[in-house]
C-alpha cells in the first residue's frame, strides 16, 4: 500500500464524520466544552438607559453651556432608581449602574461639578446623552450571542449568563481508548527490566486528548501476542475512537493490524507520507467507530495525534475553529533539503514586536527522544522534497499545545 499525502490522510479520518449528541450542563460547568446549540439572549442588555459614571443626571439642553445651575431633587443608585421626573433646571445625583430618570438624557460626571446642598453648578459644557449606556447598546432580547460549535471560555459564560442563561448544551465528550502495545513496555513507577522501557506515550496522547475536549480512558499495556490484543480491544466496544500505540509497522511481532481485521476492522489506509510517524494506520471498527494506530515512538505518536486526532476531536465535537492553523515565521536556523514525506519538525517560536516570530529549529530528529519534543512550542511544516531554507526564510509553522 503505497503513502498516502497527509491532506488526502486525513480527508479520509475525517469523512462522514457528525458531531456527537448534546448534554445539558449548568453554566459553572460548561467551560471548556462546545456549544452545541446558538446561545439566544432572553433580554436585553442593559435593560435600561444607564449612567457610565458617578455624577448628575440632567436635560441635554441645560449642559449646552457652562456654567449651568441646578437644584438637585433626588438621587439614583444601581439598584434603586428615582421615581421622579427630571424638569429644566433640576438633576439627580446618579451613580455607575444606575438608571436613568425619565426627562434625563445626559449624565455630567461630578469632577466637572460644585455642590452646595441642593444647589448644583456644572462647571463644563456637555454634549447630550453624554455618559450613558443606552439599554440595548450590548445586546437585545432574541440577538444571538454564541453561534454553535464555539469553545466556552470564561468571556462566552459571562455572555451567556449576562444573556439570562443559567445552563448551556453542549457537545458529549469524545470517548477515546488508548491501548499501547508491546512486551517491552511497563507503566510508569514500575522499574523496567532487561529490555524494557516505560510506557509513557499513553498518558501524554491522555493529557493531550483531555485538553482538546475528549474523555479518555486507558486500556494498559497489550503484549504482543494475538489473544492478549484481542482481549484489550474487547474493552473498547463503546468508544468513539480507538487509538492503539505501537506495533503497526512490518515487523514480526507488529501484530496491531491482523488483530483489528481479525475484530472485523475494516482498513483504509496504512502508511502515511509524513515524518515522523509513517506507519500509522486508519480504519472502521463498525459503523461509528474509528481507529487510529499510532507508532510507538513519543515523537511520532504525538506528532501525529496532533495532525490526525485532534481535528477528528474538532470534527466530533462540531468546534468550528481550524485545529490546523498555521502561521508564518522566519527562520532562525539552517534547513537541509527534505525527502518525500511532509516533514514536522520540532521548533521553537519566539515573537518578535511588529515582526513576524523566530523559529529556530530544534537539533534532534530522533522520533524516540522526549526531550526536545518538550522544548518545542511549533512545528516547522516542510513539504516533500522541500529545497534546503537559509537563516531569514519565511517558513510555515503549526504553533503546539501539548
Amino acid at each position: 500500500m503505497s503513502l498516502l499525502p497527509v491532506e488526502e490522510a486525513l480527508q479520509r479520518v475525517l469523512d462522514g464524520i457528525t458531531p456527537l449528541g448534546s448534554e445539558t450542563v449548568d453554566l459553572i460547568a460548561a467551560g471548556g466544552r462546545v456549544l452545541a446549540d446558538d446561545v439566544i439572549a432572553r433580554l436585553t442588555q442593559p435593560p435600561f438607559n444607564a449612567s457610565a459614571m458617578d455624577g448628575y443626571a440632567v436635560r441635554g439642553d441645560d449642559v449646552k453651556s457652562a456654567p449651568a445651575h441646578f437644584t438637585v431633587i433626588g438621587e439614583a443608585n444601581a439598584g434603586g432608581p428615582f421615581n421622579g421626573v427630571v424638569g429644566p433646571g433640576e438633576a439627580v445625583r446618579i451613580f455607575t449602574g444606575g438608571s436613568l430618570p425619565e426627562g434625563a438624557d445626559t449624565v455630567v460626571i461630578q469632577e466637572n461639578t460644585e455642590r452646595s446642598g441642593n444647589a448644583l453648578t456644572v462647571l463644563e459644557a456637555a454634549s447630550r446623552g453624554a455618559n450613558i449606556r443606552s439599554m440595548g447598546s450590548d445586546f437585545r432580547a432574541d440577538e444571538t450571542l454564541l453561534k454553535a460549535g464555539r469553545l466556552i471560555d470564561a468571556s462566552a459564560i459571562t455572555l451567556a449568563a449576562a444573556g439570562g442563561h443559567a445552563h448551556l448544551a453542549v457537545r458529549r465528550k469524545p470517548r477515546i481508548a488508548i491501548l499501547a502495545t508491546g512486551d517491552e513496555l511497563v507503566p510508569p513507577g514500575n522499574q523496567p527490566g532487561v529490555g524494557q522501557i516505560i510506557s509513557s506515550n499513553p498518558y501524554g496522547l491522555a493529557a493531550l486528548i483531555e485538553s482538546f475536549g475528549g474523555k479518555a480512558h486507558l486500556l494498559g499495556i497489550a503484549a504482543d501476542n494475538m489473544p492478549a490484543l484481542a482481549n484489550a480491544l474487547a474493552d473498547a466496544d463503546d468508544a468513539d475512537v480507538l487509538v492503539t500505540i505501537g506495533g503497526a509497522s512490518v515487523g514480526d511481532r507488529d501484530l496491531v493490524k491482523p488483530a483489528l481485521e481479525a475484530r472485523g476492522m475494516a482498513l483504509d489506509f496504512w502508511k502515511v507520507a509524513i515524518r515522523p510517524g509513517k506507519p500509522m494506520l486508519f480504519g472502521r471498527l463498525n459503523a461509528q467507530q474509528r481507529v487510529l494506530g499510532l507508532p510507538g515512538n513519543p515523537l511520532s505518536c504525538l506528532i501525529t495525534a496532533r495532525i490526525f486526532l485532534v481535528p477528528l476531536l474538532y470534527a466530533l465535537l462540531g468546534r468550528t475553529d481550524d485545529p490546523l492553523a498555521e502561521q508564518t515565521a522566519v527562520l532562525a536556523g539552517e534547513i537541509p533539503e527534505n525527502g518525500p514525506r511532509q516533514h514536522y519538525m520540532r521548533a521553537l517560536l519566539t515573537p518578535v514586536p511588529g515582526e513576524l516570530p523566530r523559529a529556530a529549529p530544534l537539533s534532534s530528529f530522533d522520533s524516540a527522544h522526549i526531550t526536545a519534543l518538550a522544548t518545542a512550542n511549533a512545528l516547522i511544516v516542510r513539504p516533500p522534497c522541500a529545497k534546503s531554507a537559509s537563516i531569514g526564510e519565511v517558513v510555515r509553522v503549526l504553533p503546539i499545545d501539548f
